[in-house]
């Protein structure tokens, strides 16, 4: 799947910018922000792949209105227009098809003195429990939960913040709003704050605390890292060998090279048990997955049952200005009727040679933070049984309406991504679900301790 969440890892987008931070961003007229809407609406329905899958066109249509009714203001600031567009994508209901955090708005913020709630959170079972404390009051723990903040309650505030999140389901806006950050969502829907009453539930007692903003960057962006941190690594444990494959982007090369020598190591140690972690993983690009997958896979195997994609006007005149249209994947793209839907076509992937190949017991570990393509991977590998499936269900499902591609609206220069394809799983279900681990092990607050990993170990120990 030519797509993946690239998440910015904001500390470095704001420290490798600052000569062109701006002290106040750009504000737009009443009436560009009314023609960006019109043209944002305009696009998806042509461009994307089955508008009304997860929407009806009339829940869709009033959103729509509703939100265009809103825009009183003669004078929008770039924050406010992305706050705006992304409540009409976001009214599609369909993970790959969204507008993401504000970027550039936050980085003006951080530069201006920006300040930020100081705790994050992680959502489970309707919970927001506090994952990271970044606060000056050691008495908040880790795992309590958070009940309201400035006397709004959490459920209200998450719901607030929802509209700026694209999903399927409440389950993957949960995790996306993990995956950016709660403290950076309060502040793009909330505003500057500088003191904070909170009410928190701990060891079933309720307690109130007022705690302050921290410094954006000092306090915050440089003290935290991503939820979304995969990276190329492999570790052995006694029998076990687990390795990380990272995101399926970026260096094709230096990804292959990777792998090849983490197999050459594996198949020289004798490990009995290979592991393979897809958890916090962006996804990204078949062609790495599939990579991966051919060195423990004992036949021929596809990454899907079903890729279709529709064609469009608008999508044939962004193919034209920015893609190769000699490539046959592009061509076909042209050559189809406007609006047609039509199947492309995968060649099955070759296993490499069995001596190359691992032919122990095989455990992919998966959380909510297994986006696009890792997600899909994991399905892959479960419905060939390739392997055993441990964790907790994916945020992302494995069939699902993908395939990215992006362009900007005219006048805020708003970049927007949409779904043109649908990509069906290996099994050839459309349950809307993600990825069920044969396995079941919560990632308790994906903080540092690791009850997947530890918990297969244990297993298999």
């Amino acid at each position: 799947m030519k797509h993946q969440y690239i998440l910015v890892v904001f500390l470095f987008l704001i420290l490798s910018q600052y000569s062109i931070a701006q002290k106040s961003e750009k504000k737009f007229g009443r009436n560009e922000i009314i023609e960006d809407l019109e043209y944002l609406n305009n696009s998806l329905k042509d461009a994307h792949y089955n508008l009304y899958a997860y929407t009806s066109e009339k829940d869709f249509s009033e959103n729509y209105q509703n939100v265009k009714q809103s825009i009183a203001k003669d004078s929008v600031t770039l924050l406010q227009a992305t706050t705006i567009f992304q409540k009409v994508i976001s009214g599609v209901n369909n993970g790959h098809t969204e507008i993401d955090f504000p970027g550039a708005s936050y980085r003006t913020y951080a530069y201006s003195g920006g300040t930020l709630f100081p705790l994050e959170i992680a959502v489970e079972n309707n919970k927001s429990l506090i994952r990271k404390n970044f606060s000056d009051n050691p008495d908040i723990k880790i795992g309590s939960e958070i009940i309201s903040i400035n006397g709004i309650l959490m459920k209200d505030i998450l719901s607030e913040i929802y509209p700026q999140v694209s999903a399927e389901r409440t389950y993957f806006k949960n995790a996306k709003i993990e995956m950016i950050s709660f403290p950076r969502l309060y502040w793009q829907v909330f505003g500057k704050q500088d003191n904070f009453q909170i009410k928190i539930r701990s060891n079933g007692a309720i307690k109130k605390y007022s705690i302050k903003a921290v410094k954006l960057i000092e306090g915050y962006e440089m003290k935290r890292t991503e939820v979304l941190n995969s990276k190329m690594e492999i570790t052995f444990f006694d029998k076990s060998a687990c390795i990380n494959p990272g995101n399926f982007s970026g260096d094709e090369h230096k990804y292959q090279s990777f792998i090849d020598s983490a197999f050459v190591e594996i198949n020289k140690r004798k490990s009995k048990n290979l592991i393979i972690d897809l958890r916090n993983n962006a996804g990204g690009n078949d062609s790495f997955s599939d990579y991966l997958v051919s060195y423990f896979a004992d036949k021929p195997f596809k990454w899907n049952s079903e890729f279709t994609l529709k064609t469009s006007k608008f999508l044939k005149e962004h193919t034209r200005k920015y893609n190769d249209t000699t490539n046959t994947y592009f061509e076909k793209i042209l050559n189809h009727k406007d609006g047609e839907i039509y199947n492309f076509e995968f060649d099955e992937y070759q296993p490499q040679p069995k001596l190359k190949r691992f032919n122990g017991e095989v455990y992919v570990l998966v959380n909510r933070q297994s986006h696009s393509q890792s997600a899909v991977t994991a399905s892959q590998i479960q419905d060939y049984k390739f392997g055993t499936i441990v964790g907790e269900e994916t945020g992302d499902f494995p069939t699902l309406y993908a395939s990215q591609f992006q362009y900007t609206l005219p006048n805020t220069g708003i970049v927007v991504k949409v779904s043109k394809g649908q990509i069906v799983r290996v099994n050839g279900s459309k349950k809307p679900e993600g990825v069920i681990p044969d396995i079941m092990i919560k990632d308790h607050l994906l903080d540092e301790e690791d009850e997947i990993l530890n918990g297969l170990l244990k297993k298999l120990n």
